[in-house]
């Protein structure tokens, strides 16, 4: 097998919380994660272009920056970069070589280490083992039990804006995820923090308290719009001008939470303004809210729970609208589908639904089903490729837009055959 077919081949093993397993594997692997420091994200929405941020930020001012993301869109590599470029294939093989004998024998031992925990370790190991000034850590579905959760205090905790998903692991209400997503909050760190819901304020204003940690809003920067277009949005930070290339309203959220991180920063690393202003000019962020096409418009969101898809509407809205537009929408099972097709209605005149490439995928007929209620033209596809084919053809003769969206999985299968077409 492969590197990249071993570490699959952990996924039918499932995402179990808890870090006894975790903790087990990097004891033997020497605990490469106590090399290294850390800036910790956790949240539902914004977390990966909070980090992206962060990570062009800190290359661009000469620091050896590691950065750990998921999923990944297209490639693995994406997920464990340094100075954000993908690690070479080399690396991760020699990785992969070096500790997935070390997992057989666990498993054989009674400890089974999942596929999220392997590559959580791998990140750790080619982090420490490259000598990364800094990591910036995104963590998983949690915070608490997360297996990211083994490090020590980092230098800056972040929480992006918390809402409902995997409620299935996390809790059903907003304040029971904000308190597992807290889970990271570490005394000896600082927490900044994304503008919240009230109740999940609350929750982390406690969790602070409590650790006798500092928190900061990053809603109480000064953080001003000039301008918004599909070329990118322009803000002024005090006195600086800044390009933002991720767009929508969601997004000028997370830069102000990057922004209000980099202040923190400044106490370890040596950052400049002009540092700030390239890291933000060359920061980007596949499949959400990204623009693939102007002729016709095509835009690829991964937008998945009803938060990322209320950002998505909002974008339409702010960008395109009352423009007419196709839909190819594909979900999990295991997300608020309903909540999400009805955030959606009065957008589009036509929706395709598609399974997602994903033993979680919920079937095309079903959510065709849910789409009926709200949208008068639904057809199920058995493939994303037939349905993107057909509304690519739709949207050219009929001057419509065409949006895919419901997961990043779906957004990592269909994306380099768009770019094939387009």
């Amino acid at each position: 097998m492969t590197a990249i077919e071993k570490i699959h081949s952990l996924d039918k093993f499932g995402s179990r919380p808890g870090l006894d397993r975790i903790r087990k594997f990097l004891d033997i692997l020497g605990n490469p994660q106590d090399k290294l420091r850390f800036i910790h994200v956790a949240g539902t929405n914004g977390k990966g272009s909070v980090c992206r941020l962060l990570s062009s930020i800190l290359t661009d001012a000469g620091y050896r920056t590691g950065l750990f993301i998921s999923p990944y869109i297209v490639d693995f590599r994406e997920r464990i970069q340094i100075n954000n470029e993908l690690i070479s294939e080399i690396t991760l093989s020699e990785a992969v070589e070096k500790t997935f004998p070390i997992i057989e024998k666990l498993r054989e031992d009674g400890c089974v280490i999942t596929e999220f925990e392997y590559v959580m370790a791998l990140e750790f190991l080619i982090h420490a083992e490259a000598e990364c000034d800094v990591v910036v850590l995104e963590t998983g579905m949690g915070g608490l039990l997360d297996c990211t959760n083994v490090i020590k205090p980092p230098l800056c905790t972040i929480l992006t804006r918390i809402g409902l998903d995997h409620t299935a692991v996390l809790g059903e209400t907003i304040e029971e995820i904000a308190a597992q997503k807290c889970g990271i909050i570490k005394s000896g760190s600082v927490v900044v923090t994304s503008p919240q819901d009230v109740k999940a304020m609350n929750v982390i204003k406690t969790t602070c308290t409590e650790k006798n940690v500092q928190l900061i809003q990053s809603e109480n920067l000064n953080v001003q719009v000039k301008s918004e277009s599909l070329s990118g949005t322009a803000l002024s930070y005090n006195g600086l001008d800044l390009t933002l290339n991720l767009l929508g309203s969601h997004q000028i959220e997370n830069a102000g939470t990057a922004l209000a991180a980099i202040e923190v920063f400044k106490k370890h690393f040596d950052i400049s303004d002009e540092n700030i202003v390239n890291g933000f000019l060359s920061t980007t962020n596949p499949a959400r809210f990204e623009l693939l096409s102007r002729s016709p418009y095509i835009i690829l969101d991964g937008a998945h729970n009803p938060d990322g898809i209320s950002a998505l509407r909002n974008s339409l809205k702010k960008y395109f609208d009352g423009k007419k537009a196709v839909l190819i929408l594909g979900m999990l099972s295991d997300k608020d589908s309903k909540s999400s097709v009805k955030l959606l209605r009065g957008f589009f005149d036509t929706v395709y639904t598609v399974p997602v490439n994903n033993p979680r995928t919920l079937s095309a007929e079903d959510l065709a089903e849910e789409c009926a209620e709200y949208f008068d033209d639904v057809k199920a596809f058995d493939s994303v490729f037939k349905a993107f084919d057909t509304a690519y053809e739709l949207c050219g003769s009929e001057d419509k837009m065409l949006v895919i969206a419901g997961s990043l999985y779906l957004a990592g299968e269909i994306r380099p055959y768009i770019l094939s077409k387009t």
